[in-house]
């Protein structure tokens, strides 16, 4: 059975915790050695985000499966394959369920030419998907914990505030507030982006950076106090 290999890293914290592309690699050779599977090659991704499906090794492999070239795909786990539920659901169902390929996981123990391997694949995929979700949302947590306790939480210091002399904490600009309460009342009184920042640099008012005022600025600003 012809068989193409896939490896991803993304990082290099990754490779430092045993999932580099060599590791993977020889992993993938010794599976086929032990299934009896003909392996042509191994396809690689370094640096590749697991998200895209425009990687080019991902897409060689999508290629190959389409015109029929390999029978097996084996990986090193599904997370290297695709974080995407979409795009591995995808790849099952043009490929996987009609049999064409199979796909092989070794860290999942999981073999698609089986009908329970195929569901547990499915199973395994929306699970993956459900754990980036929460890592995400566990992040948007703390970012908005540190805002609320005043710290800083990257890129620049947003106005309304100076960057206290520890550098992580935010302390307020009584000046810069007092713009803000400028603008609230304005768009309280239906004025529009443009008429807002119009009335800020006819009174002298300046940005952060101390240029003049537009309507993305205002809008930035509005959208921070909501």
């Amino acid at each position: 059975m012809k068989t193409i290999g896939y490896i991803r890293v993304s990082t290099t914290r990754q490779a430092a915790e045993g999932v580099s592309l060599d590791s993977q690699k020889s992993k993938i050779r010794a599976y086929c050695d032990l299934k009896d599977l003909e392996l042509v090659d191994i396809i690689s991704d370094a640096g590749k985000s697991g998200k895209r499906a425009d990687r080019e090794g991902f897409q060689e492999i999508l290629s190959l499966c389409k015109s029929k070239e390999v029978e097996a795909v084996v990986i090193y786990s599904l997370s290297r394959f695709t974080r995407s539920t979409r795009d591995l659901l995808d790849f099952v169902d043009r490929f996987v369920i009609n049999g064409t390929v199979t796909l092989h996981s070794l860290s999942e123990s999981l073999d698609t030419s089986s009908p329970t391997g195929r569901f547990m694949l499915k199973v395994m995929a929306a699970m993956n998907e459900l754990e980036r979700e929460q890592i995400v949302e566990r992040t948007k947590a703390s970012l908005d914990y540190k805002r609320e306790a005043g710290e800083k939480t990257g890129g620049d210091v947003p106005f309304g505030f100076d960057l206290s002399e520890d550098g992580k904490t935010l302390t307020e600009n009584i000046q810069e507030q007092g713009i803000i309460r400028i603008i609230e009342e304005l768009k309280g009184k239906k004025y529009s982006l443009n008429a807002i920042a119009k009335f800020l640099n006819g009174h002298g008012y300046s940005t952060k950076k101390g240029s003049t005022w537009n309507h993305v600025q205002v809008g930035r600003i509005l959208r921070r106090a909501s």
